[in-house]
Parts: structure tokens; C-alpha cells; sequence
């Protein structure tokens, strides 16, 4: 027996299909090298700063599109929607913590925001209905990994970290989460992702779907 009674989960690459084949679809349709996203936004401290800043709500998603797109040379209209246009609800984690909440469960999002305009990562998941507590990251003005936007959601969900289970495809959130009291799941194919969180919890989440 467990005494969790709680999930957090991610949104993007957790409960959407993974990110990477994405930007790397986004990529073969604009005619970029292979590793173009990766090493012009996401290993140049200039772009991750600004990412960040996105995350918190310190820039707008438009303003990410202009300096992304000067960066790797494409047109700057929708940029962000454009790079995940492949995104896919991942339907083995929604059917997951619908049925983890059924069993009594507390179930929260905990995301770093990419902007919500022009394009809406979270539009049209109703996460308000169906979750327990919801956290986007620029709302708060705070990202992953700061402790701080941890013990929101845990606020929002009414317990401890020690009660919860954090599940990330981002392997550096983890730690943090861990030294705060969490059990921690990396996401990665999504059945091996749930039967990790079911062995946590001690909920069968998959025949209950």
C-alpha cells in the first residue's frame, strides 16, 4: 500500500505526444539542417535566456518568434505553432489521470508555459475541468525548476510533497522535485510512464481506463 494521493504531471511531451520528432517535422518542412532548432535556440544562452523569459511571462510568445526566427533565418509568423504543429494529444496519459482521479486521486499540471498567442499550447483540453489543480508557469512568473512554482501546485492540490508523484519528459526537473519530497517519474514511452506511475501509487491506472 502506498499513502500517495496525488499526480503532477506535465503538459508538453507528457501529456502530448514527445517534442522532439515535432521540431525535427518542423524542420524537414522548412528545409533546415538536422540540429538547427537544438543548436540556434536551445544550446545558445542568448535564445535559452529568452525562453525562459517566455516561460515566465517576462516576453510574449511573439517577441520568442521574432528572435527565434532571425536566429534560424525563417519567417517569424507563428513560429512556436509552427515548430509544434505535430503535437498530438498523448492519449495513454489523458485516459492515465482520468483514471487516477476516479480512483481518488489528486491530479495537477505543472508546465512551463511557451506563450499562449498566437498559439495555445493548452487550448481545447479544458485543464480547469479536468484536473485538480493547473499551473502554467507564466501566470506566476515563476519556471521549473524554482521550488517555489512546485509548492503552487502542491497548494492548489492540498498536499504535501511527499504524498505526490512528478512525472517530466525534462530529466533536470526531476532532482528538484525529488528534494522537495516528490517521487519522480521520467517520461519517455508513455505505457512504461504509466506502469512507473501505477507502481507509485498503487492504483491500477490502465484497467481502469
Amino acid at each position: 500500500m502506498t499513502n500517495r494521493k496525488g499526480l503532477v504531471l506535465d503538459f508538453g511531451g507528457v501529456l502530448t505526444t514527445p517534442l522532439i520528432p515535432a521540431a525535427l517535422a518542423f524542420e524537414k518542412r522548412e528545409s533546415l539542417p538536422e540540429g538547427t532548432l537544438l543548436n540556434a535556440l536551445y544550446l545558445n544562452e542568448e535564445m535559452i535566456r529568452r525562453t525562459e523569459d517566455l516561460e515566465r511571462g517576462s516576453i510574449t510568445q511573439d517577441q520568442w518568434n521574432a528572435a527565434a526566427a532571425q536566429r534560424i533565418g525563417v519567417p517569424h509568423d507563428n513560429l512556436m505553432g509552427r515548430i509544434f504543429a505535430d503535437l498530438r494529444p498523448e492519449t495513454t496519459m489523458f485516459a492515465a489521470a482520468e483514471a487516477a482521479r476516479r480512483a481518488g486521486i489528486k491530479v495537477g499540471i505543472l508546465s512551463n508555459s511557451v506563450g499562449t498567442g498566437p498559439w495555445n499550447l493548452y487550448a481545447g483540453h479544458d485543464l480547469d475541468d479536468r484536473f485538480d489543480a493547473v499551473v502554467i508557469s507564466e501566470d506566476h512568473g515563476l519556471r521549473k525548476p524554482e521550488p517555489e512554482i512546485f509548492r503552487l501546485v502542491l497548494d492548489g492540490l492540498g498536499l504535501p510533497a511527499d504524498a505526490c508523484v512528478f512525472v517530466d519528459d525534462t530529466e533536470r526537473y526531476l532532482p528538484p522535485a525529488a528534494e522537495l519530497g516528490f517521487a519522480t517519474v521520467h517520461a519517455k514511452e508513455p505505457r512504461q510512464t504509466v506502469a512507473e506511475i501505477e507502481a507509485l501509487l498503487g492504483v491500477p491506472l490502465t484497467a481502469m481506463n
